[in-house]
């Protein structure tokens, strides 16, 4: 138990901290990986918990995925942040304004949070004996039969996501040359192939 609290405090403070330095930091490249990072931690909480399925795919989708997507957008584009950097007064009061009705909130929240008290024998009650199933065994379960049409919609949802961001980047340049298949097919015999009468003994 010692070993998980201190494994537990360590993956957390390390995270925390990530989050930090990914909105305080100055060079974009960096704040992505201290993203990267941030994720590592995350998926180091999820597996402490023992949801190792959701923590493999926690490094498998946004860290092998999204993050190093960010790292090589943000390190191929040539973005001037200093000229970004040269309007940020100008929005600071509405920034300001957003961020205390966002902290007030918060203190709402908190200050009225009250703890159930069936919430302490539910803990100290004594857990269910575990089952046979793994935890992506029992996760695909749940997702393929009570939660089908939701993951079903889930997929058209990135599916139309994908198609759109294809079509939104998709630039027609006089200059390159494409193929075109119905224009190729329909073309004339005679203009692709002619015909020559050579007599015979007068070739080349």
């Amino acid at each position: 138990m010692i070993i998980q609290a201190l494994a537990f405090y360590l993956f957390a403070l390390t995270a925390i901290a990530a989050g930090v330095m990914v909105i305080s930091a100055r060079n974009p490249v960096h704040s992505v990986l201290f993203l990267i990072l941030a994720f590592f931690n995350s998926a180091g909480l999820f597996v402490l918990i023992g949801a190792e399925f959701i923590a493999m795919i926690l490094v498998i989708v946004y860290v092998g995925a999204v993050a190093v997507l960010f790292l090589f957008v943000v390190m191929m584009l040539d973005i001037n942040f200093s000229e970004l950097r040269e309007g940020f007064l100008q929005y600071l009061p509405i920034g300001a304004l957003v961020g205390i009705i966002l902290a007030a909130e918060l203190i709402l929240i908190f200050g009225s949070w009250v703890i159930s008290p069936e919430a302490a024998q539910s803990i100290a009650a004594p857990s269910a004996a575990p089952s046979e199933l793994t935890n992506t065994h029992a996760l695909g379960r749940l997702i393929y039969t009570q939660y089908v049409y939701l993951f079903q919609a889930a997929g058209l949802v990135l599916l139309i996501a994908m198609i759109g961001a294809i079509v939104l980047t998709l630039r027609t340049r006089p200059s390159v040359r494409r193929q075109r298949i119905a224009e190729q097919v329909s073309r004339p015999v005679e203009d692709v192939i002619e015909v020559k009468d050579v007599p015979t003994g007068s070739g080349i």
